[in-house]
């Protein structure tokens, strides 16, 4: 009985071996793995996310404002040939609540 005893113990400890080996292997083979997927993605010129959410927000921004004066410039139209203006309709739908008559003394002062 203690043979086997004295064998098992030793194939527990070849196979807690095996395992941390394996372990340590593991780690080094994700390493290098991250260290070429971050060498590729730097050869590819690939923007940060933080870059790509500024970058949106700067269109969405602009998209806003071009929205706006296209109702503005509409308006003007409308006034110079002595008409109403007719509401113009966009692609969004929170632009459709701003009226560019909403703009009061400030949308006078920038035409100026």
């Amino acid at each position: 009985m203690q043979v086997d005893n004295r064998l098992l113990d030793d194939l527990a400890r070849l196979a807690g071996g095996a395992a941390g080996a394996l372990s340590g292997v593991r780690g080094e083979v994700e390493a290098r793995l991250k260290e070429q997927f971050e060498r590729i993605l730097a050869e590819m010129d690939v923007v940060s996310r933080e870059e790509f959410e500024a970058v949106k927000a700067i269109a969405a921004k602009a998209r806003t404002e071009q929205e706006r004066l296209e109702r503005r410039v509409a308006a003007l139209e409308a006034a110079l040939a002595g008409r109403p203006a007719a509401p113009k309709s966009t692609r969004s739908r929170s632009s459709k609540a701003k009226s560019p008559e909403s703009g009061g003394s400030a949308a006078r002062k920038s035409a100026d």
